[in-house]
């Protein structure tokens, strides 16, 4: 098989190139700029294209297939030209389903949690050396890559998100796997740049969940009142199982689930949550509850969700990829669930499209309030970038419905304030789907002050 990549830099578009080079697929791909880790990654492979930019030559007639990323353009050269040839061109979600339509396919969706939930299972199954393939939207510790398709696998867990599959097909990349078992994590209204209301963003969980195969099942979060009433409404042929928070103490900072007093490492109710949709998938896979609480235990959480940076005395330091109303949130409510004694200085970065506009902007309303101290962070040369009309402090504030908060849009200005706060007994939670302009949080988290 050949098969061309256009724009195979992207996170999931270079996963996807180097399982298929491991299956044995004659692979190539072009983009206009790729970098770290994609850049490395692909070299390692030899799937690095020599030279950046689009090129027609690239497109041939013997080509069998043509997959398309979401970060080219409807009139890019080479797409053109697979047009015009009549080549089979897909989507990733559209490949990934291609490959895998012989397998249990299972599929993790929702506004949040996706991605730990997903890295919960494969967790297990991997505890347990079970063959399965699977995609996923992190890196994860035990797995070489974020995508594995095999010839032997006999399941595949996906992680499936409602963002569109390519330039060409607008329908969420979710929407595209014909899920055989499906979990709904929540529903939190996001994308506002695709679906620009709220009654826009919840059609596509109801569509969602009409793609799911008859007589497969659906595993859905029945604390989240909106997603209850979808899942009461729909007439598909499925098993509809739900979930809550398990029973659950915490003791020194530690979680422990009950009855069977299994110590974890991960903490919070989103956590737990995630942790119970986990088990019920794990369960429809033949893995026991004992067995899953073996497994799930040395389970650390996945990449930048409440990944420690720092343990010094009394003071913690998280990195979290909340960036959202909701997941920001959960997360200050969780750290200050499993500490109560230790103030919490909580950090936010906001830079994606949403959390940009305006009319979003009061998604956060008293989103932050269980912080001690609460921060905003925005770089100034994100609103130039994406040619939007900057925040003042008082737009935060009033947005956010918290006048207690501080508002930085230089990122030095940001790190001199937080190493001159007092750390004793104090936790610090800095959150983003970005980097903080490349603030090097190791190296805060060693200059912050915690003997005054």
């Amino acid at each position: 098989m050949r098969i061309h990549f256009i724009a195979i830099g992207g996170s999931a578009m270079h996963n996807l190139a180097i399982a298929l080079h491991k299956k044995g697929y004659q692979v190539t791909g072009s983009d206009d700029a790729i970098f770290e880790p994609s850049s490395t990654r692909l070299a390692n492979y030899g799937l690095l294209p020599e030279k950046m930019g689009w090129f027609e030559n690239n497109i041939t007639e013997d080509l069998d297939a043509v997959i398309l990323g979401m970060h080219a353009l409807t009139d890019n050269p080479e797409l053109l030209i697979a047009q015009e040839l009549g080549l089979k061109i897909y989507s990733y979600p559209e490949y990934i389903y291609e490959q895998t339509k012989e397998k249990l396919r299972v599929v993790i969706g929702g506004s949040h949690g996706k991605t730990t939930i997903t890295s919960m299972i494969l967790h297990v199954l991997n505890y347990y050396g079970k063959d399965i393939d699977y995609l996923v939207g992190a890196q994860l510790a035990g797995f070489d890559t974020m995508v594995k398709i095999t010839e032997s696998a006999p399941v595949i867990i996906i992680e499936g998100d409602e963002y569109l599959a390519s330039p060409i097909d607008r329908r969420p990349k979710f929407h595209l796997y014909k899920a055989n078992i499906a979990v709904i994590s929540g529903i939190a209204w996001d994308h506002i740049n695709v679906f620009p209301t709220y009654a826009d963003y919840i059609r596509q969980f109801e569509l969602f969940i009409d793609t799911i195969q008859t007589e497969g099942t659906l595993i859905y979060c029945e604390a989240d009142h909106d997603l209850n009433e979808i899942v009461n409404a729909s007439k598909a042929l499925v098993n509809k199982i739900p979930y809550n928070i398990p029973d659950h103490r915490i003791e020194n900072g530690i979680t422990y689930l009950l009855p069977s007093e299994t110590p974890l490492e991960v903490f919070g109710d989103h956590n737990l949550m995630n942790l119970n949709a986990a088990k019920l998938i794990c369960q429809q896979l033949h893995i026991t509850e004992q067995q899953f609480n073996t497994a799930i235990s040395s389970f650390a959480g996945a990449a930048k969700r409440l990944e420690i940076v720092s343990i010094k005395d009394n003071t913690n330091v998280y990195k979290d990829f909340a960036h959202s109303p909701s997941k920001l949130k959960a997360t200050i409510e969780a750290v200050k669930m499993q500490f109560p004694t230790r103030k919490l200085v909580a950090c936010i970065e906001l830079h994606t499209f949403s959390s940009l506009n305006k009319d979003f902007l009061s998604q956060y309303d008293s989103s932050m309030s269980k912080a001690d101290v609460a921060i905003v962070f925005i770089d100034k040369k994100t609103f130039i970038h994406k040619k939007m009309e900057p925040f003042s402090e008082a737009d935060v504030q009033s947005a956010f419905k918290d006048i207690r908060i501080v508002f930085f849009d230089d990122i030095s200005l940001l790190e001199t304030y937080l190493t001159n706060l007092n750390f004793r007994d104090t936790n610090l939670l800095m959150m983003s789907s970005g980097n903080y302009s490349g603030l090097d949080l190791v190296n805060l988290a060693r200059e912050l002050n915690t003997f005054m």
